[in-house]
C-alpha cells in the first residue's frame, strides 16, 4: 500500500500541485489535422537527429519499447513496426514552448503503458514558464500535466545526467524527482501531486542539483514503497546519498570517492552499483573523470575507471554515459565526455570493470543515415557529448547511445570481448531535433533550402529523403541564422553563418550545389547577422547587426556601407524591381525604402509598431511588401513602401510568407504563425489577407514558430515551419 496521506505530508511539506490537462500527444508522421475547413497533413522534412538526445530508456518489461528525451527537442517513443521514433510533444503550444526541453523521462516498470517527463527548458531569469510534470497511460500518445512552483533546465548544464526522475518499481504510485535548485520532490498519486521530501539533507551545486534517483528493489515486498532509494547528488565533498526506510531518512554511503560530480548511476544485476563521474556537469567542459562501483552488501568501492584521464597523453575529460546488462551480471558500458581529442569513446566489461574494451578501437561505423555528421573531417566521429546508453534487456547484443547530434545503435556488441569489430549505424531515423533559423522555396531548383542551428544550410531536393550530400560546403559552417534567393536570377543563392573571419559569407549559383565563399566582408563586423538579394543577384545586401548594413555589386569581394539605416535594421530587396529594397528599424517603428539597389535609404513610414519587425515580398507583384511585427500585428504596402497598412484580420503575426496562388486567384497564398480571433496557430490567407485559415490543429503547434515560414510557389497549400528543436515541419491540404 502507498504512504498514507499524513505520512506524506509529514516528509514533504510543499504544497500540492494541481493538475491541468494538456494537448493531446503528436500525431505520427503523416496524420492529417486542421481548423475549420484546414484538413492538412504534418510531417517533417527529413535531416535525421541534428541536435543532442540527452537520455535513453528501455523499458524492462516490454520488448522494443524504448524512449528518448532531448534538450529542446522533445521526447519520442520508438516504432518498432518501421524503425523510427514518433515524437510525442509537437502538440506543445506557442505559450508553453519551455516544455519541448525535457529534464528527465521515466518509465513505470511495472506497467508499459505509463510514461512520465519532467518538461522545462530553462531555468534563467528570462524564460517565464515553470516546469511541469507530464503524465501519459497510454505511451504518450496523450497526456495530463501537473504543473511546477519552479523552473526545470532541460537546455541547461548535467542535461544528461540522469535520470532525476522514477517510479518506484515496487508501488508505482511512488515517484521521485530530484531537481536541480529545489532538492527531492516526492509524489504518492502517480505525479498528480508532488511535495519536497524536507528529510534529504542537501541541494547539490546550485543550477545542478540531485542528479539521478533510483531504487533497489530486491527484498522487499510489492505494493509498498521500495524501502532503499539512492540519490546522486552534485557534491564533490559527498555525492551518493541512501534511504533504507522509504524516504524518512538519508546518509551518505560510507566510503565514497570524493573530489567528482557523479553523471549516471544504476544497480547492476550483480548486486553492485556502478557510477560515472566527472568534475563538471557538462556536456561541453569535463577535465577529469572517473568510473566506480560499491559492493551495496559490504559498501566497498571500487575504482574501474577505463581510461584515465590527464595521464599518458590523454588531455582531461570525463565519464558520463552508462547501462548494465541486465541479463549479463558484470556486463556494463561506459562512455567518456569532453574527450574532444582524440574523441570520445565507449567502453566496455563483461567483468564488472576489471578489464575493459574500446567500442571505438574496432568500431565500423555506418553514417548513410545521417550524411552530415562526417562535416567534421573525411569520416564521421564515434560520437561526441556521448551522455547516456542503453542495452536491450531483451537482448544483450543489440546497443544504443545518443550524442550531440544523432542516435547510434548495434546489434552485434557482444563481439567486442571476442576481439571483434562491433558494427554500428545511426538509429535516429523520425527524430527531427534541429533548430530552424531561416527558410526559403524559390520558384526553381529545389523546394526547400534551410538554414539551421549548429549543423549549417541544406538543400532539400526530396523533403521525405535525406539529402546525401545536401549539408552546405566550402565551408561547411555551424548555425546559419540567414540566407536569401534571388527570384529572376535562377540558381544564385546567399548564406550567412557563424565562422571565422572571410568565411561568414557564401554564394551559390546552382541553387546550392557547390558554394564560393565571399572575397571580402563589411569591414569591422564579427557577426553572420541577415543578408539578402536583389531579385536579378547583381546587389546582396549584408546585415551584421554590429555595423551598419553594407552592399555589394561583385559578389561580395568588396563592401559598401550603406547610407541611411541603422545598424540593427531588417532589409528585404523586392522580388520583381531589382533597384528596390525596403527596411524596418523596430526599435523606432520606421520603415524605410531604397530606390537605387540598396546603396542609400531614406525613411518612408512612421509610427509603425516596434519589437518585432519581419519583412517580405511578393514574388509576382512589385512594390508588395509586408511586415510582420510580432504581437503589433501584420501590415502591408502596396505602393513601393510608402505606406504601410495594417490587416485588421489577423490580431499578432511573427512571420509572414508566401506560395502559389490558390485555383482561379492570382494574389499568392500568405502564410503566418500568429493569433486569429484570439486563437493562435499557422494561418493561411487565400486573399490576400482579408479572411484566415487555421491549418494547424492542437495536435501539431511545434512550440516556437516565430523565425521563419515559407510557401511553397510551385505547390498551393504547402507551407514550411521553423521550429526550435522539432525540426522542420511542412503542411499540405488533404
Amino acid at each position: 500500500m502507498s504512504l498514507p496521506r499524513r505520512h506524506f505530508l509529514a516528509l514533504g511539506t510543499g504544497a500540492a500541485l494541481a493538475t491541468t490537462v494538456a494537448g493531446p500527444a503528436a500525431a505520427t508522421a503523416g496524420q492529417t489535422g486542421g481548423g475549420a475547413g484546414g484538413h492538412y497533413r504534418w510531417r517533417n522534412v527529413e535531416i535525421v537527429g541534428g541536435g543532442f538526445v540527452t537520455g535513453i530508456i528501455h523499458h524492462p518489461k516490454q520488448r522494443g519499447l524504448v524512449y528518448v528525451r532531448t534538450d529542446i527537442g522533445g521526447a519520442a517513443r520508438l516504432d518498432v513496426r518501421t524503425e523510427r521514433w514518433v515524437q510525442l510533444l509537437e502538440w506543445v503550444g506557442w505559450d508553453d514552448w519551455s516544455l519541448t526541453g525535457v529534464e528527465s523521462l521515466a518509465l513505470d516498470p511495472c506497467d508499459p503503458s505509463r510514461l512520465y517527463l519532467a518538461a522545462g527548458t530553462y531555468t534563467n531569469e528570462w524564460s517565464p514558464i515553470n516546469g511541469a510534470i507530464l503524465r501519459s497511460t497510454d505511451q504518450g500518445r496523450t497526456f495530463q500535466r501537473t504543473d511546477l512552483p519552479f523552473k526545470l533546465g532541460g537546455n541547461e548544464p548535467g542535461r544528461s545526467m540522469g535520470e532525476r526522475l522514477v517510479v518506484d518499481p515496487l508501488d508505482g504510485r511512488v515517484l521521485y524527482f530530484g531537481t536541480r535548485n529545489q532538492g527531492l520532490w516526492r509524489s504518492t498519486d502517480r505525479g498528480v501531486t508532488w511535495a519536497r521530501v524536507d528529510s534529504f539533507p542537501v541541494v547539490g551545486t546550485p543550477g545542478i542539483g540531485i542528479g539521478f534517483v533510483f531504487m533497489d528493489p530486491r527484498g522487499a515486498r510489492r505494493g509498498r514503497p521500495t524501502p532503499v532509494i539512492y540519490a546522486g547528488v552534485t557534491d564533490p565533498a559527498g555525492s551518493l546519498y541512501r534511504s533504507t526506510d522509504a524516504g524518512r531518512t538519508w546518509a551518505l554511503v560510507p566510503n565514497q570517492p570524493t573530489g567528482l560530480l557523479p553523471h549516471h548511476g544504476e544497480l547492476g544485476a550483480d548486486g553492485f552499483i556502478y557510477l560515472t563521474y566527472g568534475d563538471r556537469p557538462g556536456p561541453y567542459e569535463m577535465y577529469d573523470g572517473a568510473v566506480h562501483k560499491v559492493d551495496t552488501a559490504t559498501d566497498e568501492w571500487t575504482d574501474i575507471t577505463p581510461l584515465r584521464p590527464n595521464t599518458g597523453g590523454e588531455a582531461g575529460f570525463g565519464y558520463a554515459g552508462l547501462s548494465t546488462d541486465p541479463r549479463q551480471p558484470g556486463t556494463v558500458m561506459v562512455s567518456t565526455m569532453s574527450r574532444w581529442g582524440p574523441v570520445d569513446d565507449v567502453f566496455r566489461s563483461v567483468d564488472g570493470g576489471a578489464t575493459w574494451h574500446s567500442i571505438g578501437e574496432r568500431i565500423v561505423l555506418d553514417t548513410s543515415g545521417a550524411p552530415y555528421l562526417t562535416f567534421h573531417g573525411p569520416s564521421a566521429k564515434l560520437g561526441w557529448m556521448i551522455g547516456d546508453i542503453s542495452i536491450d534487456p531483451f537482448d544483450s547484443d543489440k546497443v544504443m547511445y545518443v550524442t550531440g547530434a544523432t542516435i547510434f545503435g548495434t546489434d552485434d556488441v557482444t563481439g567486442a570481448e571476442a576481439g571483434r569489430s562491433t558494427h554500428w549505424s545511426v538509429r535516429a531515423q523520425g527524430l527531427e531535433e534541429t533548430a530552424v533559423l531561416d527558410l526559403i522555396s524559390p520558384p526553381w531548383g529545389p523546394p526547400l533550402i534551410s538554414a539551421l542551428g549548429d549543423i549549417g544550410v541544406y538543400r532539400h531536393d526530396r523533403l521525405n529523403v535525406v539529402p546525401p550530400d545536401g549539408q552546405a560546403s566550402n565551408p561547411v559552417s555551424g548555425s546559419s541564422p540567414s540566407l536569401d534567393y534571388a527570384a529572376t536570377a535562377p540558381g544564385f543563392v546567399v548564406r550567412v553563418a557563424y565562422g571565422n573571419s572571410l568565411q561568414r559569407g557564401a554564394y551559390s549559383t546552382d541553387a546550392g550545389v557547390s558554394w564560393q565563399p565571399f572575397a571580402g566582408e563589411p569591414a569591422g563586423s564579427s557577426q553572420p547577422g541577415k543578408i539578402v538579394l536583389s531579385t536579378d543577384a547583381r546587389t546582396i545586401v549584408w546585415v551584421p547587426g554590429d555595423v551598419v548594413p553594407h552592399y555589394s555589386r561583385d559578389r561580395g569581394a568588396t563592401w559598401t556601407a550603406v547610407t541611411g539605416l541603422p545598424a540593427q535594421a531588417v532589409v528585404v530587396g523586392d522580388r520583381v524591381d531589382a533597384s528596390l529594397f525596403y527596411a524596418f528599424d523596430p526599435s523606432t517603428g520606421t520603415a524605410y525604402r531604397s530606390t537605387n539597389g540598396g546603396a542609400t535609404f531614406l525613411p518612408s513610414a512612421t509610427g509603425l509598431p516596434t519589437g518585432n519587425g519581419k519583412l517580405e515580398t511578393v514574388l509576382n507583384r512589385v512594390g508588395h511588401c509586408w511586415l510582420a511585427a510580432g504581437a503589433g500585428g501584420l501590415f502591408r504596402s502596396v505602393d513601393r513602401g510608402a505606406t504601410y497598412q495594417p490587416v485588421a484580420s489577423i490580431e499578432e503575426a511573427y512571420t509572414v510568407g508566401f506560395g502559389k496562388a490558390a485555383r482561379g486567384r492570382t494574389e499568392m497564398a500568405v502564410y503566418s504563425s500568429g493569433k486569429v480571433a484570439g486563437q493562435r496557430g499557422i494561418f493561411r490567407s487565400d486573399d490576400s489577407g482579408r479572411s484566415w485559415l487555421r491549418i494547424n490543429d492542437d495536435k501539431h503547434q511545434f512550440a516556437s514558430t516565430g523565425d521563419a515560414i515559407a510557401g511553397d510557389p510551385r505547390v498551393y497549400g504547402r507551407v514550411y515551419l521553423s521550429t526550435n528543436g522539432l525540426g522542420i515541419p511542412y503542411g499540405e491540404p488533404v
